[in-house]
């Protein structure tokens, strides 16, 4: 497979559409349907995880129900696999929490027609000394 001269586009479409679903509770679980059952991966503030059906126990977990999001940046690049690797600089608020600025990697990789979520990196950008 070859580079995929759209991957600009696919990035940013898909931080909209993942977004989009993300931040209403309503629709917040759906996101699982980006990853794939065995061969996706997250790790969420330094921790791990596999496989949707884990990845959406993470996401059902999450005790927030209100998220305002500010995207800063949508960075991308393709991948030799005709996948692609994005990266989210931003700052979200949950519920009455403070502001906090994030970053979020994704790598997308293709099947048939389409993509799924291979990596998903997310880490808030906290300063603790």
């Amino acid at each position: 497979m070859s580079l995929n001269p759209q991957y600009e586009d696919i990035g940013k479409g898909f931080v909209q559409q993942y977004y989009a679903l993300f931040d209403d509770p309503a629709n917040r679980a759906s996101v699982v349907n980006f990853y794939s059952a065995t061969e996706s991966f997250m790790t969420f503030e330094g921790h791990q995880i596999q496989g949707a059906p884990k990845i959406l126990e993470k996401v059902q977990s999450l005790s927030f129900q209100k998220i305002t999001r500010v995207i800063t940046a949508v960075d991308s690049q393709p991948t030799f696999d005709g996948g692609v690797l994005i990266n989210v600089l931003g700052r979200l608020q949950t519920d009455e929490d403070q502001p906090h600025a994030y970053i979020q990697t994704f790598v997308l990789k293709p099947v048939g027609g389409s993509f799924f979520v291979q990596h998903d990196i997310f880490r808030l950008s906290l300063h603790d000394v």
